[in-house]
């Protein structure tokens, strides 16, 4: 396929099959959406996460669905290549099949997204089954499920006993039998999660769940150093953006408290005659030599 052709579902199975591995990465802008397509990131996640790193919430839950949708219009905007999948928000899905299904139209129909996920199995698989039969592909999502997180008492990794392990993985693989075209793997220990990884068919997206995944996440933020505060483990920051940008802005206000910014170079000038011009109409001729010079110049 071109560099420019939109992944399907197909590409990204091939891309699995032929031992690579997927990367994928969440946006929640146009901007950031393009930067990641350009870079040759497989797929994009609108991650309900932009409700902590965008809109600055302390966990993922108040994020609505009309936000939601807002952000993955902008991320489909930004992108010619990746597969992007949506986050289904909590309480899109969770109240019932209709709610689910009405919900993960409207991110495919209103918003264009190719793809949704949604977080664990149990009641869930009923749901992802009624818009699978809509035609609408489905990320699962098992292991830390930032969602029911305070369900589970705490954000820490998942798989740590046998009990825990088995559990997890028969959720996996539940999730595969309801047709999900992929699974994401979140803290789970590592072992585990590539055992997970074996017995699936589909491919598995790790986040913390060690190497043995066909693939890996991370959030846009932690990724580039954005994130303030505590970091989990499983992060690796590839950039300092954070230091970058308050350093930034920091010589920018330096420069407009000191009045050397705008200089000339980044403003625009105009005619001696049409200045002239301009303050006899609105009778103020009283500009000074200088200042006429200096506009001169940047003319």
């Amino acid at each position: 396929m071109s560099e420019t052709e939109r992944l399907t579902l197909a590409n990204l199975t091939d891309l699995v099959h032929h031992g690579k591995r997927i990367a994928m990465v969440t946006a929640y802008d146009a901007s950031s959406a393009a930067l990641a397509d350009a870079a040759g990131l497989d797929i994009v996640l609108v991650g309900d996460s932009a409700a902590m790193t965008i809109l600055g919430h302390d966990s993922t839950l108040p994020v609505t669905m009309d936000e939601m949708l807002m952000l993955t219009r902008a991320v489909v905007r930004g992108v010619r290549r990746a597969f992007v999948v949506a986050d289904m928000p909590f309480g899109t899905y969770q109240t019932g099949e209709d709610d689910a299904l009405r919900n993960a139209i409207r991110f495919v129909k209103d918003a264009g997204a190719d793809a949704v996920k949604l977080e664990g199995a149990g009641r869930t698989l009923t749901r992802i089954g009624a818009i699978l039969d809509a035609g609408i592909p489905v990320m699962g999502h098992v292991g830390l499920t930032p969602q029911s997180a305070s369900l589970a008492g705490s954000y820490k990794a998942r798989g740590r006993t046998a009990a825990d392990a088995k559990r997890i993985y028969d959720e996996a693989r539940a999730l595969e039998r309801a047709g999900c075209f992929a699974v994401v793997l979140e803290a789970i220990a590592a072992p585990v999660a590539a055992h997970i990884t074996e017995a699936l068919k589909i491919p598995t997206i790790g986040i913390g769940a060690g190497a043995a995944c066909d693939g890996q996440v991370l959030v846009w933020h932690d990724l580039l150093g954005l994130t303030s505060g505590h970091v989990p483990r499983f992060v690796k920051a590839y950039a300092d953006l954070a230091g970058t940008v308050q350093d930034a802005l920091q010589r920018y206000a330096a420069d407009v408290r000191n009045s050397t910014f705008p200089d000339d170079a980044h403003t625009y000038g105009i005619p001696a005659e049409e200045l002239a011009r301009f303050e006899s109409q609105i009778g103020q001729a009283r500009v000074g030599q200088d200042f006429t010079k200096t506009l001169r110049k940047r003319d």
